[in-house]
């Protein structure tokens, strides 16, 4: 079973990793306490306002979800984007800390990234 971690970015961090192919080592993950839904919204909403964190001007938060191998989750090595299962933005700059993501398949990231 893939362990499944949140990766707080912004559209410019993604439109990044989209263009690299891979999120860097550095990025936080956050993962959820345990296989429950409350536990895996708890995961992404940390990673939603440590995504918040990083704008230094109104804009959206975003949060990757990959899935990983049990040993590649334990490392700090990058992430190919091969294994971002979905994305979650927000569906406008400077949304309410309160409200939720929306959820977005992978291969409509060039959409969301020809809106930025």
């Amino acid at each position: 079973m893939n362990d499944r971690v949140y990766l707080p970015t912004t559209v410019a961090g993604l439109a990044d990793y989209d263009e690299r192919g891979v999120v860097p080592a550095s990025i936080e993950r956050v993962r959820a306490e345990d296989d429950s839904e409350e536990a895996e919204y708890a995961a992404l909403m940390s990673a939603a306002d440590a995504s918040a964190a990083l704008l230094e001007e109104p804009g959206r938060r975003v949060v990757l979800v990959a899935e990983l191998e049990p040993a590649a989750s334990a490392e700090a090595g990058e992430i190919p984007m091969r294994l971002v299962v979905a994305v979650h933005i927000d569906t406008e700059d400077d949304a309410d800390p309160d409200d939720d993501l929306a959820w977005y398949a992978t291969q409509e990231i060039p959409e969301l990234l020809a809106g930025r």
